[in-house]
């Protein structure tokens, strides 16, 4: 395994926060367990809850409130889930929604006219270096550029978004340039490229498998552990571009114990099951690169025009990443699956943005299962769940008899 150089934002993490995410298996499963709901007595005021809760709460509300709803997201500080409400909304729905926990305000934009705006700019300006995505904070659709988008192609990018009006749209330019994040070096290679393990999971048919990015799946059919080793998975199923950036690789070996876990270097972190990202979420992202970062979801449903394709339906945040990580598990601090690395700008010295492909989204599609949902994960033939750690994200599997 080669050296591995510590981003600044890594090491500020590896200092303080992985303290937080230090005795992973003891202390993130306990993260915010005081928080409750409050009493029947203060129904109407916002509930305090954990980010991992917000998105049922959010499912639930926006039943509740049909076409008045207008996107929600969690507001960390206060630890509250804010749900928008479109203009001239049903009232009493916006009450039943307050009655369930939610803080809730009314904004200026629908989703459905948010959604046609995002429409005009997929129909007008599919300009590889581009990227948007609705932001409920704002109310508006985050349209971004990066570097490479000038002279004509800004004009014309530039023109659309005015088109769509300041209240509905604002744009702004990115450093460095969208592209997906394989390369050559370690962790996972196939066909000269190096990615990153995503999550071990089960696959429908009960075979060991795990996920990555479905860029690194259609670049190479086989892939290894080491740079120039024998094969130890082959993909079964890969999207890239289009709807989404996932591939599904099984395991060559039926026999290979696959635990359900990330490793964080110097320890684990037990991942129990998948779920939905919220805008305003803390996430965490570990890759073969650059190791472990964090930032905040800033957006849902993201579509990226990357130069092989336009990819639709991701997470987009703050995060930092750089090339090699692509795969790499995106995760919450107590335990949940939220996504898989696709690509981004910038990098863990600037900075920069990066896109998640959703794990719910990819498990749908390949028929596969995760953590407590998958089969016999996380335990070894003499049940002690061993495995070889490895830089990437997922804990890579090692056959039942651990050669």
């Amino acid at each position: 395994m080669s050296h591995k150089r510590m981003p600044k934002r890594k090491a500020a993490i590896a200092a303080g926060g992985v303290a937080a995410l230090g005795a992973a298996a003891l202390l993130l499963p306990n993260a915010n367990a005081s928080q409750d709901a409050a009493p029947a007595d203060e129904a109407a005021a916002p509930r305090t809850l954990k980010a991992a809760d917000a998105p049922d709460l959010a499912g639930r509300v926006a039943g509740m409130l049909g076409e008045s709803f207008a996107g929600s997201y969690y507001d960390a500080g206060k630890q509250q889930l804010v749900v928008n409400v479109a203009p001239g909304g049903d009232r009493g729905a916006a009450d039943r929604a307050r009655q369930a926990g939610a803080a809730v305000r009314e904004v200026g934009n629908s989703i459905a006219e948010l959604k046609g705006g995002a429409r005009t700019l997929t129909s007008e300006a599919s300009i590889p270096g581009t990227a948007w995505a609705i932001d409920p904070r704002t109310n508006k659709i985050l349209v971004t550029a990066d570097s490479t988008v000038t002279g004509d192609r800004w004009d014309r990018l530039e023109s659309t978004v005015e088109r769509l009006g300041s209240g509905m749209a604002t744009l702004k330019k990115s450093a460095g340039t969208f592209k997906t994040f394989a390369s050559g070096g370690d962790a996972i290679f196939g066909g000269g490229a190096r990615c990153s393990l995503g999550f071990n999971v089960t696959a429908g048919d009960g075979a060991p498998a795990f996920l990555t990015a479905g860029h690194c799946g259609v670049g190479a059919a086989r892939w290894s552990d080491a740079q120039g080793g024998r094969p130890i998975g082959t993909v079964d199923q890969a999207v890239f571009p289009g709807a989404g950036d996932f591939a599904l690789v099984t395991y060559d070996d039926p026999a290979t114990v696959a635990p359900s876990e990330v490793n964080l270097g110097n320890q684990t972190l037990a991942i129990s099951r998948a779920a939905e990202a919220t805008v305003g979420q803390e996430v965490f992202r570990m890759g073969s690169t650059t190791g472990l970062s964090d930032g905040r979801v800033l957006g849902l449903d993201a579509t990226v025009n990357y130069p092989e394709g336009r990819v639709s339906g991701l997470i987009q945040t703050d995060v930092c990443a750089e090339p090699g990580d692509s795969g790499g598990s995106l995760f919450t601090r107590d335990g949940l699956a939220v996504g898989l690395t696709s690509g981004g700008s910038g990098d863990c010295t600037v900075g920069g943005q990066t896109f998640f492909q959703p794990v719910t989204t990819a498990l749908e599609a390949v028929g596969a299962t995760l953590g407590a949902d998958g089969a016999a994960l996380g335990t070894g033939a003499d049940g002690t769940g061993t495995g070889n750690a490895r830089q990437g994200g997922g804990r890579h599997g090692v056959p039942a008899n651990g050669h």
